[in-house]
């Protein structure tokens, strides 16, 4: 049995880490299987993310000042949270995913740069592109306009060069 002092210190440590995170996703984790839930720990942490059951209260007292402490509070049954300080769509894409192969992983909020979003919403993020992706889009809708651009101007001396070619073959310049 934990001691007032280290219940204390687990509540400080929880509430300096959802300090520093832009996302928090909350879950049940009822009926989940030994193996599910170790494999489940390993997809967050390779997300860059950690997942922690946690009770109730504990929950609450760590989120208070955070932009978790809207979602965690008035808990009720058992719940775990993942959460992380990177990329929010690889995140719940990742925990999208898992939730797929386990069933007794379910959504039930979520915590995402400071707004808290619903399952639906959680769900209609992992469905986006990844960061990565979002950027090689921009980038090429960036550069499709010069490559327009630069393709038209060089056809252009291209056909030039090409009729003058032809031109000089035929004689046509001649004096």
């Amino acid at each position: 049995m934990k001691t007032r002092k280290q219940k204390e210190g687990d509540v400080e440590k929880l509430k300096q880490e959802l300090a520093h995170i832009s996302t928090v996703i909350l879950s049940t984790f009822q009926g989940i299987k030994a193996e599910d839930e170790t494999r489940l720990r390993r997809t967050v942490e390779s997300a860059g993310g950690h997942y922690r059951v946690v009770k109730n209260s504990v929950a609450q007292r760590a989120a208070e000042g955070t932009a978790a402490e809207t979602l965690l509070k008035g808990l009720a049954g058992l719940n775990s949270i993942s959460y992380t300080e990177a990329d929010p769509v690889a995140f719940a894409k990742a925990l999208a995913k898992l939730a797929k192969d386990i069933p007794a992983f379910e959504f039930r909020a979520g915590v995402v740069e400071g707004r808290v979003i619903s399952v639906e919403e959680l769900v209609a993020l992992a469905a986006l592109p990844s960061k990565e992706a979002l950027f090689s889009r921009i980038m090429f809708l960036i550069q499709s306009p010069a490559r327009g651009i630069a393709q038209t101007l060089a056809g252009t001396s291209r056909n030039l060069a090409v009729v003058t070619n032809e031109a000089a073959k035929a004689e046509k310049f001649s004096q």
